[in-house]
């Protein structure tokens, strides 16, 4: 069996539990699902007034800021799960800010899963969970 070492980033929000950021295991590095919050904030990018685009991007600059502080590239995320509060009012905009988030990478876009859920541990519509394959 492999070791597994946890990464916690100081400039990604603190997550709501008892988790680290990530954790490394062998070449891969798993995050765990981040929302749109901001460290050392209350409030919630897009959540009153809700602005669903305002909540996607924050998510994909804190999964950056996670993967960066695990001292890898952005184009090291192989896969990626979405949590939708809503999918039928947000799955469009969702694809879209994706496909931005990932041009210019040099490789193909990362696998992807999204998923609807009832509702997130917070106020919020989105949470996004990665994968990356550090070489």
């Amino acid at each position: 069996m492999s070791s597994s070492q946890g990464i916690q980033s100081q400039r990604a929000p603190e997550p709501v539990g008892a988790y680290p950021h990530a954790k490394r295991a062998g070449n891969f590095v798993f995050l765990s699902g981040v929302g749109p919050r901001t460290r050392g904030r209350a409030e919630i990018p897009g959540v009153d007034p809700f602005d669903f685009e305002t909540q996607c991007r924050a998510c994909f600059e804190n999964v950056k800021l996670v993967v960066a502080d695990a001292g890898l590239a952005w184009s090291s995320v192989v896969d990626v799960t979405v949590f939708l509060t809503n999918m039928k009012r947000d799955f469009d905009l969702y694809n879209r800010i994706y496909a931005e988030v990932f041009a210019g990478t040099g490789n193909p876009n990362p696998t992807r899963t999204t998923i609807e859920v009832g509702s997130l541990p917070t106020p919020i519509a989105v949470e996004v969970k990665a994968v990356c394959f550090a070489e």
